[in-house]
């Protein structure tokens, strides 16, 4: 990652650093169609461009990193889709560095644009790599009912596997309310308001309890680093009908972990998924170590 976003300084023209202790720029989430700090794909020449996605290349693994190159490509579909009234494009995303990427010191990046949110934090060699957000719009293209690009498959698969597991007798306590929300709850917020818990882990049969294992390691895989979670923990929920082709969402919770998903606009059609630590987004379990280890007057 130093060597990386060393590459980026070197080959970005305009302003794509900020000082680390700028709070209202490195906290910061916006997975929709606004405004945002850094400079822009578009902004930067093939070097540039190059060094940003190596650089998003170093927090997610293969699979995770495809997925995160097809939600960009999708800009120019879901362009087309609405007959170029909105002027989207895939250069709109933006990369932008905190603090100096020096070998000692606390410094961060991330990569962010329409569906798309990747923020890591570092000090000397430890790593925070939340939060990490992947949406898509049109969640699925198909071809006469085959899908011809459909980036967050995985995500709806795993977690319809997991209800089909689900006794009769067990579904109505996993399904908490019978339409879906909106959007994820915690929304493009850099505090995240856990909202209620859902069904156990330990209180699910064997095969949805594998299932659930699944769709966490899926969320966890995301990233070229490992992050610790106590599974036994965790518990599910699930809003919207249980049937496939509707309206639906999903979280996973457990102790400084949420994943949601939701596929609930556009007909069913359109997907956000996000990975977060409530307590440690942004960096803020190294930084609450670095800050006993090395206290300051100012408490910064």
């Amino acid at each position: 990652m130093r060597d990386e976003a060393t590459r980026l300084l070197r080959a970005a023209p305009g302003e794509v650093r900020v000082p680390f202790a700028d709070a209202a720029k490195r906290r910061w989430i916006e997975y929709r169609p606004q405004p945002r700090p850094g400079i822009s794909l578009g902004e930067l020449g093939p070097d540039g461009r190059k060094a940003a996605h190596r650089l998003l290349a170093t927090a997610l693994r293969p699979h995770a990193f495809a997925q995160a190159m097809g939600i960009v490509a999708l800009e120019e579909v879901l362009d087309r889709k609405e007959g170029y009234g909105r002027g989207r494009h895939s250069d709109d995303y933006r990369v932008i560095v905190f603090g100096d990427p020096a070998p000692a010191g606390r410094w961060g990046w991330r990569f962010e644009g329409h569906h798309l949110s990747v923020t890591m934090t570092l000090d000397g060699d430890t790593i925070s790599p939340t939060p990490v957000f992947l949406g898509a719009n049109p969640h699925a293209t198909s071809y006469r009912g085959r899908p011809v690009l459909r980036p967050l498959g995985p995500e709806q698969d795993l977690a319809f596997e997991l209800l089909d597991e689900l006794p009769e007798a067990l579904l109505p306590h996993v399904l908490r309310r019978a339409e879906a929300p909106a959007d994820i709850y915690s929304g493009p917020h850099a505090d995240v308001v856990a909202p209620p818990p859902g069904v156990p882990a330990a209180e699910l049969p064997p095969a949805a309890r594998a299932r659930l294992d699944d769709l966490v390691t899926l969320y966890l895989d995301r990233l070229e680093v490992p992050l610790p979670v106590d599974r036994d923990a965790l518990t599910f929920t699930w809003e919207g009908p249980p049937e496939r082709g509707g309206r639906h969402y999903y979280r996973v919770q457990g102790p400084d972990l949420l994943i949601e998903y939701d596929n609930t606009t556009a007909d069913g059609n359109h997907a956000h998924t996000v990975l977060r630590r409530p307590d440690s987004d942004f960096g803020g379990d190294i930084l609450r170590e670095h800050r006993a280890a090395h206290p300051h007057p100012s408490g910064r």
